[in-house]
């Protein structure tokens, strides 16, 4: 399993990917799961995965191999002209490596599925969110849904939707992404450090932030230790239960 978050925000866009990959406890490897392909100056395209392994990838590899072979180029995301037709292409990329995988073509909910985050921005357009399902079709971030989350969702979920804000600043974003991913990363051992994160701001067209973030990283260990205290202080100050009042 894995955990990613792709944020749109009034100023850009933050990506937040954990690296674990497993085959059972014990058997667990890091994988990165953060792509990115630029074209400084014109265009910037970053893809998180989630999924089987071997599909994720192929996948990459594919598109990889289109943006540097001259010959094999089209249809390359580098060509592409604009976001949305980016997205579909990976999409079809995606289905086509999933049905290759299967005797008769294997269905989504095949042991090959994956499930992709791909934003970035093309001059001459806004910045896009997209989230691309195994069968290759895609929905777009926007204001009524701001932020995409792919793998092990539901632990880190409940503080994306109570604390985010649009016009966040990038540091307070990371912030809460981490807060998330801490609450992730407790919950379910599927999910570990280190965490890949990108940030890309409105119209620079290159990457603007590019770290990893591990387990001895000390500002992570503040938000993970003070998150858990804030969480207990906030508990004992709710009001107590009491049989008498039912």
């Amino acid at each position: 399993m894995t955990y990613c978050i792709g944020l749109r925000l009034n100023k850009g866009l933050v990506f937040m990917s954990d690296t674990r990959t497993n085959a059972g406890v014990d058997n667990i490897s890091v994988f990165k799961k953060m792509n990115t392909w630029e074209v400084p100056g014109e265009r910037v395209i970053t893809m998180m995965t989630a999924g089987n392994l071997a599909t994720t990838q192929a996948i990459v590899s594919i598109l990889d191999e289109r943006t540097k072979a001259a010959a094999d180029r089209s249809p390359s995301i580098l060509e592409m002209p604009s976001m949305f037709q980016v997205a579909r292409l990976i999409g079809d990329t995606m289905k086509e490596e999933i049905q290759s995988n299967g005797l008769a073509g294997q269905t989504a909910d095949s042991a090959f599925n994956a499930t992709l985050i791909v934003g970035g921005q093309i001059k001459g357009s806004p910045p896009r969110l997209f989230l691309i399902y195994p069968e290759g079709n895609f929905i777009e971030a926007s204001s009524e849904t701001p932020f995409f989350q792919i793998g092990e969702t539901k632990y880190g979920r409940p503080i994306l939707v109570r604390a985010y804000e649009p016009d966040m600043t990038f540091e307070a974003a990371i912030k809460l992404m981490l807060v998330s991913f801490d609450s992730t990363i407790k919950a379910n051992l599927s999910v570990g450090l280190p965490l890949d994160v990108q940030v890309y701001e409105n119209d620079r067209f290159t990457i603007c932030h590019n770290l990893r973030i591990d387990a001895e990283d000390d500002y992570y260990k503040q938000i993970s230790t003070g998150w858990g205290e804030a969480l207990k202080q906030a508990f004992d100050v709710l009001p107590e239960f009491n049989f008498n009042d039912r």
